[in-house]
């Protein structure tokens, strides 16, 4: 009598099975790869991240990050909010030097671009004085901000001023510097929801970038 082969399904559900399991194991190891780094990023943050201009302790200086300019020329709401906190803190007597780091490069058609300067003529509004102002053109990214400003002014210890999705992130760069910094966020509320989103979302590869490099 010749023997029945077996059905063609019970071999081919042990393979499916192997298969799931080897889609799973390697999602998961991808997962970890991503997470791990920026949960380490946000979580040596968030030690570091002060409630209020009140919880800040005395530092060397106070640091305000760009965070771009209007068609005018004048600081964009974001901005605005985070020269405003810089000058409380300054007020508050946390430092007595203010940073003003960005982007001063002109554009490629020679379009005028000053973070800097825009920001310089914001604080001075708000009563903070021209001396205890350091403008740093060449702050492209937080890493150079707080190695510009140890640079600049000889600071070992700052406060940075920046929007709460983003100051986890921009403390990590700080230490990973070589500058000791607390840091206060200002709101990110934004009147177009699509742009709070994706602020947000971006902070995910931005964090994991930022770990990536420090390996």
């Amino acid at each position: 009598m010749t023997p029945t082969p077996p059905a063609a399904g019970r071999v081919a559900r042990p393979r499916r099975r192997r298969a799931l399991v080897a889609t799973a194991t390697t999602l998961g190891v991808l997962a970890l790869a991503l997470a791990v780094p920026v949960a380490w990023v946000q979580l040596l943050g968030q030690a570091r991240v002060r409630p209020s201009v009140e919880a800040v302790e005395p530092v060397d200086a106070i640091i305000v990050l760009g965070a771009g300019l209007r068609p005018d020329g004048t600081p964009s709401t974001y901005l605005r909010r985070r020269v405003d906190a810089a000058a409380e803190l300054y007020h508050a007597g946390v430092a007595d030097r203010v940073v003003l780091s960005g982007d001063g490069q002109p554009r490629p058609d020679g379009t005028p671009y000053d973070e800097p300067a825009s920001m310089r003529e914001w604080i001075l509004g708000r009563g903070v004085p021209d001396e205890a102002l350091t403008l740093d053109r060449q702050g492209l990214d937080t890493t150079a901000s707080c190695r510009r400003t140890a640079d600049l002014t000889g600071a070992r210890t700052a406060v940075v001023v920046t929007q709460d999705y983003h100051l986890r992130r921009a403390l990590f760069s700080c230490a990973r510097a070589g500058l000791d910094a607390q840091g206060v966020g200002v709101s990110s509320a934004s009147a177009t929801p699509r742009n709070w989103v994706w602020w947000h979302v971006r902070e995910v590869p931005a964090s994991w970038r930022a770990a990536v490099r420090e390996l």
